[in-house]
């Protein structure tokens, strides 16, 4: 049986990732799915980049706005709504696009994880919750340090429930889960598939984050923190962990200056940047597009991409 045909579009945040997967979607009759943690809740929209109407193109896009930022979303959660786009997509007789820069998102997508033989123990994980909470997220990922280094590089101190999620399989099989991901990834794909990851030297990385985080506060990203917060929005909320978020939430609380605020959201978005990267750099099969190598050419990047397509083309020409 053909596989069906599936084209991610990847890379660090403000790399340029959303703009270009309009132009692609619109050159191979493709339906983007968005895959991003935070671009899934409604009214939080400066924070997480998320795509305006007028910018789509027209392009249908999948997995933004679909829930209310006081509901909690999983991996699990994820793959199963994207599975459900994908199949609507397929039946559209186009190809679905994954665009985003949550690796793990992709990867359980990509590889059918299963997720069902990890170890679920809810009395571990209340015990890890209230360690969490008396010694705080630094002194745990420091602990998920210790006994699995490779989960700790990829997952940010600030994200609990990883952090936690690791400890937890750790604690009840002995065995890390960076390993478990590990043996998952080892499967073969049921997708013919092109995985595409957009970089670019390091200073200009950091050179764009700096500016998009400027460009958030001055578009109101305090206002829109402020809003969640008097909706009833709580840190410990898995919507309040993302990216600028807990940043200005602790400023609206007293916690930090104006000043600091913003020079934390860039320092923490330049290493998730990197932890990004890290990840993308496991990955298997992957076409890696520095786009110095094309003048920052959103036009001669296209080509390239749509060069290493042809074979899908094919398949959504035959309408199959």
């Amino acid at each position: 049986m053909k596989k069906k045909p599936l084209i991610i579009l990847s890379g660090p945040t403000a790399v340029g990732k959303t703009a270009l997967s309009v132009d692609l979607a619109a050159q191979i009759k493709g339906e983007i799915i968005s895959a991003d943690s935070m671009q899934v809740y409604r009214r939080m929209n400066i924070g997480t980049a998320k795509i305006k109407e007028e910018e789509t193109g027209g392009i249908p896009h999948y997995l933004i706005d679909i829930l209310e930022p006081e509901q909690p979303f999983s991996i699990v959660a994820f793959r199963n709504a994207a599975w459900d786009a994908m199949n609507l997509i397929y039946r559209n007789g186009h190809i679905p696009i994954l665009t985003g820069g949550t690796g793990f998102y992709i990867q359980s997508v990509l590889y059918d994880i299963d997720f069902n033989d990890a170890a679920d123990n809810p009395a571990v994980r209340r015990e890890l919750e209230e360690e969490m909470k008396k010694a705080g997220p630094e002194n745990m990922h420091e602990k998920l340090s210790e006994v699995d280094p490779a989960s700790a590089e990829v997952i940010h101190p600030n994200n609990k429930k990883r952090v936690i999620r690791a400890l937890e399989f750790y604690r009840t099989t002995g065995k890390r889960i960076s390993e478990h991901n590990e043996e998952q990834h080892e499967k073969e794909s049921p997708y013919d598939f092109r995985y595409f990851v957009l970089t670019m030297e390091r200073a200009s990385l950091y050179r764009r984050i700096e500016m998009r985080v400027d460009q958030m506060m001055e578009d109101g990203l305090v206002e829109e923190v402020k809003m969640l917060r008097d909706e009833g929005c709580t840190p410990d909320m898995t919507s309040m962990q993302g990216l600028g978020y807990r940043e200005i939430y602790s400023y609206l609380n007293g916690e930090s200056t104006w000043e600091d605020a913003v020079l934390a959201i860039k320092e923490d978005t330049r290493h998730f940047a990197k932890r990004q990267l890290t990840w993308f750099r496991r990955e298997k099969e992957t076409i890696w597009i520095k786009m110095e190598d094309y003048d920052f050419d959103r036009k001669k990047i296209l080509k390239k991409i749509l060069s290493d397509c042809e074979g899908l083309k094919e398949w959504e020409n035959a309408g199959k």
